[in-house]
């Protein structure tokens, strides 16, 4: 099996096996409505052989948007002829992209979205720090609804399908997780399981009566979070709920906001970068910010996750072990010898990149043409901790790529 097979996610044929994960932009309006920038990224990764692109996550609702200032969104029909152009961009070179649909619940914060922050239990969020109010049964039938119809909308808009986001402690990931056993209505986990997916249920099964079979349906997930790690028995369990549902893909990707670092492992804190663009954390006084890189520098390197190559697979290999539908891995992946023995071994149908593309657009081309290719990414992940200004998600690090 090679990189550059052509290969299907469910009714969707894509001409490589090489997908671009969903990556913040920071290239919309303060509304959600794409620019043209936005437009030009995505026609730029297709143009560049990546043979599938998922965006970056779109909010579902104003309360369910991220705290990111310039976030895509589909909360409403004037939206979708915005999206047009972007859909027609990727579709010019033989690509296929995906929209992100995601609600953030309790990882948002109210003076943003200026709206409650609400989520499935109690308890707030640790980086967020704001107590959410529980959403009730009522509430969450709303919410299916409102992923039912941002579902339409990019389908209108001419997507190939959509992704839902039930990973990183979002809404849907929240009922995967064990604390949703506070819940007593119809919500709650499964007694044999200790999962609900009755949200995601209802999400699905609206969608396939909305948008016609071929628009695909695609799902992200983390294998494991710091705190409360799937075992490989529920985790193999959850893999198989997930494979009697009609979907055309699964994710594998790690960890929540509560630990992001980790979800984006680098070789260090890029704490300079933080304090300048985190809107949680920037600080303009000297004083201060020696103290955050002298004094509390050494607490937050406690529980980091360092670099690893593709630190995402063995759980994409589990779930490939014990589910018929295509397996997606996301995570340390820099080399075409990396990816090609991740696909030949059968541990992952797809490979997923993020940062890489961001340092490389054309990183497609660059891997069909030589064997030896590796992405210039260096892992400083200061693209990722600057997505919290208002400057769009690029490269902080630019560097030659390197063969070999």
């Amino acid at each position: 099996m090679s990189l550059f097979t052509p290969a299907s996610l469910g009714p969707v044929k894509v001409r490589n096996r090489l997908i671009r994960s969903a990556t913040y932009e920071g290239l919309c309006d303060r509304s959600g409505v794409p620019t043209g920038h936005y437009v030009d990224l995505y026609r730029t990764l297709a143009r560049g052989g990546c043979g599938t692109v998922i965006t970056g996550f779109c909010f579902v609702s104003l309360q369910g948007r991220a705290i990111q200032p310039l976030q895509a969104g589909i909360d409403s029909d004037e939206k979708i002829d915005a999206f047009k152009p972007v859909a027609d961009a990727v579709h010019r070179y033989q690509s296929r992209i995906f929209m992100q649909l995601a609600h953030c619940g309790k990882q948002t914060l109210s003076r943003y979205t200026h709206l409650p922050v609400v989520s499935a239990t109690p308890g707030a969020a640790r980086y967020f720090r704001e107590r959410p109010r529980v959403l009730s049964t009522t509430e969450l039938r709303e919410i299916a609804d409102q992923f039912i119809l941002a579902a339409k909308r990019a389908f209108k808009a001419g997507f190939d399908g959509v992704q839902l986001h039930a990973a990183h402690g979002y809404l849907l990931h929240e009922f995967l997780l064990p604390s949703i056993g506070k819940r007593k209505d119809r919500y709650g986990p499964d007694p044999s399981t200790g999962i609900s997916l009755q949200l995601l249920d209802e999400i699905l099964t609206g969608i396939r009566q909305t948008c016609p079979r071929h628009f695909a349906v695609l799902i992200k997930i983390s294998g494991a979070t710091d705190s409360v790690p799937f075992d490989r028995v529920r985790f193999t369990r959850f893999i198989k709920e997930l494979s009697h549902r009609e979907l055309d893909g699964i994710e594998i990707s790690y960890g929540t906001m509560q630990q992001a670092l980790n979800i984006f492992r680098g070789e260090s804190i890029p704490l300079d970068t933080i304090l300048d663009h985190d809107r949680q954390y920037r600080q303009s006084s000297r004083c201060i910010r020696f103290v955050w890189k002298y004094c509390a520098a050494p607490f937050l390197s406690i529980g980091i996750r360092r670099f690893t190559p593709m630190y995402n697979l063995e759980y994409a290999a589990i779930a490939r072990e014990h589910s018929a539908l295509p397996v997606i891995s996301v995570g340390g992946f820099r080399s075409a010898d990396e990816m090609t023995r991740a696909l030949t071994s059968g541990k992952t149908g797809f490979v997923a990149m993020s940062r890489p593309f961001v340092a490389e657009p054309d990183l497609a081309v660059k891997l069909e043409s030589s064997s030896r290719w590796r992405s210039h990414c260096r892992n400083c992940n200061r693209c990722v901790v600057a997505t919290g200004s208002e400057l769009p998600t690029v490269c902080r690090y630019p560097a030659t790529g390197k063969k070999g």
